[in-house]
């Protein structure tokens, strides 16, 4: 199977080959992207005898940066090393000061076995559903354990691997332990045949990794009517920034004073929504001009750097979450917001936190919206109940 599954990717590598290359020729980012994904390995120096953790993207690494400070307090020892799959990912590990980090290259033998031969770790680490191939077999065939830690697996994605079994038993046979977070995530991955003396659910550690505020966001004395009258919009994907512009130009006309910010979850689309933001003719200012304009008083700032969202939560009066608008997405993390004791109003479509939805909704800290049109009406009575919100946001913290 394993030489199968190298034949498969080689071929498709070979394939792909002339596009990649005309795309990195007149794709400026694509090409960074590219290069910093093969070049990845090459960047970490050697680590013999490691602790290696792979993340996927923002989230993922700040549920392993709660998850190598514990590291850090029992194996003192040894040097700890996170890869990344996203050039987000890489970046926002780079923020929070991780010692060790790279971008994990193409699954395959030819990036992913010297990596072996550098690092040779003692132990691989994967944060909640990164299942790659190669990098599994080749733990297997040097005998090194890997565990997954707040493993989730979607109905969607717990429907595909049924249909491929075989396959997906054969990618995880060297995982010794799946720490799931959540029974409907054990569940799934025990009817895709997972031996349950491997199976055990731990919660979600990112229910601990709710970071602290931001020292780039304005102080309380600095911008007083940003605390208290702040509408943020996280996370946003394609699709929600369009009911989000329309709320808030519906809500300034029936509101006074209420200030906005639009935090797109991929900030490489600010100009797209920049774009959006200007068709609405609305003032705005980037967050990265802050400290260089002395118009504060802005009713809109578009963030465009990574690691301030939570800056911005903090003093907010009520948050939307994006993606949960569209179930391509599957909504993203609302427990954010909700620890700052704010509601927080998300989309239906919310297969990738489930649980998180289901919580909140339980306390009463979360609005759950069937449809786009339904953010206005549901902000705007938030806005103007300012008792009703504080019950609500207590309910979300």
């Amino acid at each position: 199977m394993d030489f199968v599954y190298h034949i498969i990717i080689g071929t498709a590598i070979l394939a792909a080959s002339p596009f990649i290359l005309l795309k990195m020729i007149i794709n400026p980012r694509f090409r960074t992207d590219t290069l910093s994904r093969l070049r990845g390995g090459t960047r970490v120096p050697e680590l013999s005898g490691c602790v290696w953790v792979h993340a996927s993207s923002v989230g993922e690494v700040r549920a392993a940066k709660t998850l190598i400070r514990v590291l850090k307090e029992h194996v003192k020892n040894l040097p700890i090393v996170l890869s990344t799959f996203t050039a987000m990912g890489y970046e926002q590990a780079v923020k929070e000061g991780v010692d060790h980090v790279f971008r994990l290259p193409p699954d395959f033998p030819y990036w992913i076995h010297p990596l072996f031969d550098k690092l040779n770790p003692k132990i691989l680490i994967l944060i909640e559903a990164e299942f790659w191939p190669c990098l599994l077999r080749r733990c297997k065939y040097l005998g090194v354990p890997s565990i997954l830690v707040n493993g989730r697996i979607t109905k969607r994605a717990a429907s595909s691997y049924e249909k491929l079994q075989q396959v997906f038993r054969w990618i995880t046979q060297g995982i010794a332990k799946f720490s799931m977070r959540t029974e409907a995530d054990a569940e799934r991955i025990l009817k895709l045949g997972i031996d349950p003396e491997k199976v055990t659910v731990n919660g979600n550690i990112k229910f601990d990794a709710l970071p602290g505020q931001s020292k780039e966001i304005p102080e309380p004395d600095e911008q007083s009517d940003l605390n208290s009258k702040l509408v943020v919009f996280g996370s946003t994907r394609p699709g929600d920034e369009g009911p989000a512009m329309q709320a808030i130009v519906d809500l300034r006309k029936e509101i006074p004073g209420l200030r906005f910010v639009i935090a797109p979850r991929h900030v490489q689309r600010c100009r797209e929504v920049e774009d959006l933001i200007k068709e609405f003719d609305m003032d705005y200012v980037l967050h990265s001009q802050l400290g260089k304009n002395l118009d504060r008083n802005r009713e809109l700032i578009l963030l465009d750097t990574l690691g301030e969202l939570n800056g911005y939560y903090a003093r907010a009066a009520a948050a939307f979450v994006g993606g949960g608008l569209n179930p391509r997405f599957g909504g993203h993390n609302i427990l954010e917001p909700a620890g700052y004791n704010i509601p927080v109003v998300f989309g239906k479509h919310m297969n990738n936190f489930e649980e998180e939805a289901r919580l909140l909704l339980q306390s009463g800290g979360g609005i759950q919206i069937d449809r786009p049109k339904e953010l206005y009406e549901t902000l705007h009575k938030l806005m103007t109940d300012p008792q009703e919100r504080q019950r609500i946001g207590n309910a979300a913290g």
